[in-house]
């Protein structure tokens, strides 16, 4: 049977249309992305609340500083990768630091534009939006988490930054789920080792336990949307509780994989090996075939689980 897999955007864009019926303070600000945010019908039905400055990301930031000053909650959608690189000093200087009510929506992050390579991927933006003082960053990791992450963000008075994924996912979070920053959720038990994934990772650590189990390593699976603030508790747990941990992220391994290094070391150390982008660009390739390359795949999760659980045993 073929698993569903759903594109987070349709998500994205149907409870951002929700938001703007609710509260009329709700605006979108994009950079010539209508099309790629799925915002077209929004577009139609909000006209005087679609801001859309260009090819301009650095104004694009700064006039959701100012419609914020206003009053409004401008939703700040574009691709990832020119959102968090091209307008860094404003995302810094004009949102994080005034601490101005934005929400910036990366769209498409990670390798999602695949074929157009290394200057079109995203794979800084964790280790760069989580230095930022007072700013929330956020990796949904289905439909589900993406509408209740907005929810969240929307109804919160401070900056966000949100993954949007293009890559299609499985549902993976459970029935009667809440999402709340800093609170991560337990999809599998297991006291071996534990994974933490993130966004569209957690369905491939989910994978990766179901090989561990055929081979007797029970592997705790733990999906953190929540890169900052982090879910202390649930990973000093799986510090305590298993022979280690490996960290899963369509990134860096500076994002998820250092936050959690750094937590472990100070207060519960233990064994953390990274699945993600290592000190490299990726390479130019489909989106799937970057990540089964790099080794963020069922075999490279479960390669570096087994490393941790046979070290120890």
């Amino acid at each position: 049977m073929t698993e569903t897999l759903y594109d987070c955007r349709d998500a994205w864009a149907e409870t951002l249309a929700e938001l703007a019926r609710e509260d009329e303070r709700v605006v979108a600000v994009v950079n010539d992305s209508v099309g790629s945010s799925k915002l077209g019908a929004f577009q139609q039905e909000f006209p005087a609340r679609t801001v859309n400055v260009g090819i301009a990301e650095q104004d694009m930031v700064g006039v959701a500083a100012g419609l914020a000053n206003g009053g409004k909650i401008p939703f700040v959608s574009a691709a990832g990768c020119f959102l968090t690189a091209r307008a860094m000093e404003q995302i810094k200087a004009d949102v994080a630091y005034s601490q101005y009510n934005v929400k910036l929506i990366g769209q498409s992050p990670g390798v999602s534009y695949g074929d157009l390579g290394p200057t079109h991927h995203s794979i800084e933006d964790f280790a760069w939006m989580r230095t930022l003082p007072g700013l929330v960053v956020l990796a949904p990791s289905d439909p589900q988490e993406t509408e209740q992450a907005l929810r969240w963000a929307a109804a919160h008075e401070g900056p966000v930054y949100i993954r949007i994924a293009r890559m299609g996912v499985p549902a993976v979070t459970p029935e009667g789920y809440a999402f709340a920053p800093g609170r991560a959720v337990r999809l599998r038990d297991g006291d071996d080792v534990a994974l933490i994934a993130t966004g569209v990772t957690v369905a491939r650590a989910l994978a990766a336990a179901e090989v561990l189990a055929a081979e007797g390593i029970a592997a705790r699976v733990i999906s953190m949307p929540s890169v900052k603030p982090l879910d202390r508790e649930a990973v000093l747990a799986a510090a305590r509780e298993t022979r280690g941990i490996v960290t899963v992220e369509e990134a860096l391994v500076t994002g998820l994989g250092g936050a959690v290094a750094e937590l472990v070391s100070a207060e519960q150390p233990t064994r953390v090996l990274s699945a993600g982008f290592h000190d490299q660009f990726a390479n130019t390739g489909a989106a799937g075939w970057l990540l089964d390359h790099h080794g963020i795949n069922a075999e490279g999760i479960s390669g570096l689980a087994r490393r941790i659980a046979r070290a120890q045993a």
